[in-house]
């Protein structure tokens, strides 16, 4: 590897912003410029706190896509300012008996703040806790209480999303891996449909599919686990409300689609190219809302407290925590360009002048195994990469110093 004479200005370029190393420190749409919304309110994530092993996130759960007027239909409820301060690990571990169950109010949160919530409505058939309704279908498709972006207010005026976040992301761009839109109170990421077709970051792009679907019956008197129930809990007719409409109208079948029963599974991503346990949210075949939507009824991993239950979600920050950065800060910029891409004998890489040098960057496969490196990159010197020995595939470029790392996939072919 060597250093060459020649910067390629017309090259492909890429500008990255700076960012810590854990995706869950610097992906979070901060509000840098005081930008107002619904009802006079800031809108999306105020602040985002961290230390070595959480990430707060101080948000006031309005999402900056809601019309400033707005009056949700059917809904005697609206938004307001919800001052959360929520706590994420930045460790997330399996939990690998007893797992936590999805329960009501929030579970997550979306990357611009926003609530996210399991698929119940927190109504029972007959009040009985047998038979739950599905807040998709009894809130949407039944009463059309959400906003256009599926998204809507509850009686604590919390806005929130029992569904993908329609307007955060692009649902019909099925040629890319779907982005990162937040993160569940265990930890793990939650992204879009779309993801690699084989765990390990190969294959091309497919839509992950749940592996949940409707039942095949005629009546509600069985559980989906075989439980036949007494009469007094059976639930309605179907004549009355359509499968579908109750959370048990649903059964698991293991490999029947992509993810397991939390609405999952372990694999690379572009965020965490060394792989991790991450969330989908689910579509069907005409792009809308399949079950369980987000996470399945239970965890995949270790809740921590503060984030989950009655009048949670105002954690109190009691370790020492750097702010981050946000990237919209010009200051603060990591910005490199590499070229080409798709790169056959070599790759070059300029660090544009920045706060700083004497960083490192290295190519990894999708395995995590590093394959080239360079130390002691300064800032305005090209770098040449030689992958003629490297074998076709698809690979990461980071550019990384201390705890700030930048990353860059890319493609070799020869």
């Amino acid at each position: 590897m060597q250093k060459t004479s020649t910067l390629f200005l017309f090259a492909f370029l890429s500008l990255f912003a700076h960012a810590q190393l854990n995706p869950a420190v610097t992906h979070w749409l901060i509000n840098t410029n005081g930008q107002t919304g619904f009802a006079g309110i800031a809108t999306n994530v105020q602040q985002v706190q961290y230390s070595a092993n959480n990430v707060y996130i101080s948000t006031t759960d309005v999402a900056d896509w809601i019309p400033v007027g707005y009056d949700w239909p059917n809904n005697p409820w609206f938004a307001q300012n919800q001052n959360f301060v929520f706590k994420i690990t930045l460790n997330p571990v399996k939990k690998p008996a007893n797992q936590i169950a999805t329960g009501y109010g929030h579970i997550g949160i979306w990357l611009n703040g926003v609530s996210i919530y399991n698929p119940k409505d927190a109504k029972s058939y007959l009040d009985s806790s047998v038979w739950f309704q599905n807040a998709f279908f009894f809130e949407h498709l039944d009463n059309e209480t959400m906003d256009s972006c599926l998204g809507h207010p509850n009686q604590m005026h919390e806005y929130h999303l029992h569904v993908h976040p329609k307007c955060l992301w692009n649902e019909a761009d099925s040629t890319h891996h779907a982005p990162l839109l937040g993160y569940a109170f265990d930890g793990f990421p939650v992204y879009g449909c779309y993801g690699y077709a084989d765990t390990n970051g190969t294959g091309g792009i497919k839509k992950l599919n749940s592996s949940y679907r409707l039942r095949s019956i005629t009546d509600r008197t069985v559980l989906p686990d075989g439980t036949v129930l007494s009469p007094l809990h059976y639930g309605p007719p179907l004549s009355a409300y359509p499968l579908g409409a109750y959370m048990e109208d649903f059964e698991y079948v293991p490999g029947l689609g992509d993810l397991d029963a939390h609405n999952g599974r372990f694999c690379v991503t572009p965020e965490y190219p060394q792989g991790i346990y991450a969330y989908f949210v689910t579509l069907n075949s005409a792009l809308n809302p399949a079950f369980p939507y987000v996470l399945g009824t239970t965890y995949y991993g270790t809740v921590q407290l503060g984030n989950t239950g009655p009048n949670s979600g105002y954690n109190t920050i009691s370790e020492a925590v750097n702010v981050y950065t946000s990237v919209n800060d010009i200051e603060n910029k990591l910005l490199f360009m590499v070229y080409p891409n798709p790169a056959n004998r070599n790759l070059n890489l300029f660090l544009i002048p920045s706060y700083n040098s004497n960083m490192s960057a290295a190519v990894y496969d999708l395995m995590g195994n590093k394959v080239k490196e360079i130390n002691n990159i300064q800032t305005s010197v090209n770098y040449t990469f030689d992958v003629s020995d490297v074998a076709s595939g698809e690979y990461f470029l980071s550019v990384f110093t201390g705890s700030e790392r930048v990353t860059k996939k890319l493609t070799i072919a020869h």
